[in-house]
């Protein structure tokens, strides 16, 4: 049975700021099956689990800043668990907190924490990762060592496909490895490699202009580089239970609505 799509809506924030109930709705239009959060967008949890309940829109997860988490776990956590959400995902860790930093080993105590306040609420911590956890510590994968240091009751992983790609690793062979640790995966497509613009792609300012190229570039899902239907196999070899679109940045010439519509089209190719 084909996983179920849903849209990080993040790759909409703009939309979602100015109309967010509007947003929510145009994405059950196109036909995903749920969303991913990344920001409540001033309304109350009771008021969002009602949207997604009447749109049948499932809220399978959020990504929530790392220091809001730690600042009041249980309080910033118990929102999501109310809205309705099964998972919870560390989304992105600043310079001060990656490999190679004194912080990245608090990271993973404090994912452990994390965690357990997760599973207390009914919910299950996943860590999504960029490009900078595949640097290493003592010959392994900072990414690796996360997850061999804290058990997978408490965490699971979110692999963003895009990310494993720029990081040097093949997706599907990366959603294999971590088989039954792998409930969501995330869908993301580009051009281009590892370059100096890819974070200011993501809000981050490079001063190094690049050759366009080779410049990196979020696209739509199945305008790129990735193998989607490997990928997508291995996601369900797996035992995952959501597949969620992200797009950082629109590309093509198509607004944030437009890219993720494309991404949804072309998923219901595959049969998705």
């Amino acid at each position: 049975m084909a996983l179920p799509v849903a849209v990080q809506v993040y790759s909409v924030r703009d939309d979602a700021a100015a109309d967010f109930p509007g947003t929510l709705k145009k994405i059950k239009e196109m036909g995903y099956d749920g969303v991913e959060f990344a920001g409540l967008y001033g309304y109350a949890p009771a008021e969002i689990k009602k949207m997604c309940q009447e749109l049948e829109l499932v809220p399978i997860s959020a990504h929530v800043p790392y220091y809001d988490m730690l600042a009041d776990p249980e309080g910033v956590l118990g929102q999501y668990a109310e809205i309705g959400c099964k998972f919870v995902a560390i989304p992105y860790l600043t310079p001060e907190c990656r490999p190679g930093t004194d912080g990245f080993a608090k990271v993973v105590e404090n994912a452990l924490a994390l965690g357990k306040v997760a599973k207390s609420l009914g919910m299950q911590l996943l860590y999504h990762n960029h490009d900078f956890e595949f640097d290493k510590i003592d010959g392994k994968y900072a990414l690796d060592v996360l997850y061999e240091t804290v058990p997978a009751e408490y965490l699971q992983t979110e692999l963003d496909t895009c990310w494993v790609n720029v990081g040097g690793e093949d997706p599907a062979g990366y959603i294999t490895k971590y088989s039954g640790r792998s409930p969501v995966v995330h869908l993301k497509d580009f051009v281009g490699g590892k370059s100096e613009n890819m974070y200011e792609l993501i809000g981050i300012e490079s001063e190094k202009k690049e050759n366009a190229a080779q410049a990196f570039e979020f696209r739509p899902v199945g305008s790129g580089r990735q193998d989607f239907p490997g990928i997508l196999a291995a996601s369900e070899a797996a035992g995952a239970q959501w597949v969620v679109v992200e797009q950082d940045q629109p590309s093509m010439g198509l607004t944030p609505l437009q890219s993720i519509e494309k991404s949804r089209t072309y998923l219901r190719t595959l049969g998705y």
